[in-house]
């Protein structure tokens, strides 16, 4: 049974579950079941009643990610963006839409991959108004829904000819997979063995590295860099006491103003906060090939703050304030 027969026989069931899901996060198909449920409605599902079954099902789960954006903060979306293996840029490539955008974003968001999920929890951290959010949430929603439902209402023969296509090609439809799967797998091994030339990268502990710090002479120069994505910081953000910036995204023109603190005997290390320590790790591989030699924290900040290390506020000059919705 194909998804098309599924929708005709559970319709406003299986529509409501998936734009639930899908605006809890859910990697779910929304705009295909809503073109799936567009085209059944010339087969028995009432066009309307469809269209206010998804309309609903996604603002109520936008809503949950709101109030939740709102009362976590960023923990939220940080956890949204763990199986992302730079959470912060996951966060921040988002966050930047409502930087650029403001608050329309909220209309065209479930038209953007990723960031259709980020933005009601975005929009809840960012303190815009509940009356606010459902007012624009609820007409991006009813867009996105409307646009879809149409479509496949429009063109139901034609996606009917294209389902039973695939009915009849399963076979083949299958060996597509098989090789998607392949392709997918080779480019695993691909991004493995790239991944080898990172072998080579000196790692401490935030431990070893806060003793060593307690017993250094202070004519030893020590740089502990910050290699964060800055561009957006949540307000009350701290890092490593005494750390400096270097923005990742512009290592060559930061690499010369390092240069002018380094010394022979200097000694750098690098942290961030992402998943096994990525943008370090890449920092760390391209200063290495500008013989500029490093080491990486380990765990990053989250590890500093763990081992008893003594942070500071973000100065305000390399702050880039998302806007407040107060």
């Amino acid at each position: 049974m194909g998804l098309m027969d599924v929708i005709a026989n559970h319709g406003y069931a299986v529509t409501a579950m998936v734009m639930f899901l899908a605006a809890l996060g859910l990697p779910l198909p929304m705009s295909i079941t809503l073109l799936a449920a567009g085209a059944a409605s010339q087969h028995g599902l009432k066009l309307t009643m469809v269209a206010a079954v998804a309309w609903i099902a996604a603002v109520l789960g936008d809503t949950l990610l709101y109030f939740g954006g709102r009362y976590t903060g960023w923990w939220l979306l940080s956890g949204m963006c763990r199986v992302s293996l730079n959470p912060e840029q996951c966060i921040f490539s988002s966050a930047g839409y409502f930087y650029r955008r403001g608050q329309k974003t909220l209309l065209f968001a479930k038209f953007i991959p990723g960031l259709g999920a980020m933005a009601a929890p975005l929009a809840g951290a960012l303190n815009m108004k509940l009356w606010r959010f459902l007012r624009l949430d609820a007409l991006g929603a009813l867009i996105y829904c409307s646009l879809w439902l149409a479509i496949g209402f429009r063109f139901s023969g034609f996606l009917r000819e294209i389902a039973e296509w695939i009915g009849r090609v399963s076979h083949a439809a299958l060996f597509l997979l098989l090789l998607l799967g392949f392709g997918y797998a080779l480019a695993l091994i691909v991004f493995t063995m790239r991944a080898q030339r990172y072998r080579g990268i000196d790692r401490i502990t935030a431990d070893n590295l806060y003793e060593r710090l307690q017993s250094i002479t202070p004519d030893r120069l020590v740089i502990i860099a910050d290699v964060r994505s800055h561009g957006y910081y949540d307000p009350g953000m701290q890092r490593i006491k005494n750390s400096i910036r270097v923005e990742p995204h512009r290592l060559k023109e930061e690499l010369i103003a390092l240069r002018e603190f380094m010394v022979p005997e200097c000694e750098i290390y690098l942290y961030c906060s992402c998943l096994r320590d990525t943008t370090s790790v890449r920092v760390a591989h391209m200063l290495m090939q500008e013989n500029c030699h490093t080491q990486v924290i380990t765990g990053g900040m989250k590890a500093w703050v763990k081992a008893g290390g003594d942070v500071e506020m973000v100065p305000a000059t390399d702050m880039q304030h998302l806007p407040r919705f107060d």
